[in-house]
């Protein structure tokens, strides 16, 4: 019995996984000096997201990863 819910589990783990997308690319841009970065997730407290989502690392693409 537990060996049967131990692998239901863990199929639906890899199930999941498996429907997940990447992680948007958003522009943040710096409240001390305004210099703007293209990260997946905020620099720091110091930042405000400036724009995005955007598919690639150089922000260039509009829209979120994995959509057409």
């Amino acid at each position: 019995m537990k060996k049967s819910m131990v692998l239901l589990a863990v199929g639906l783990l890899v199930s999941l996984a498996a429907l997940s997308a990447p992680a948007a690319w958003y522009k943040w841009k710096s409240k001390l000096n305004g210099e703007v970065w293209c990260t997946q997730t905020s620099p720091g407290d110091g930042w405000i997201k400036s724009s995005g989502p955007y598919k690639d690392a150089n922000c260039k693409v509009d829209g979120r990863p994995g959509k057409q």
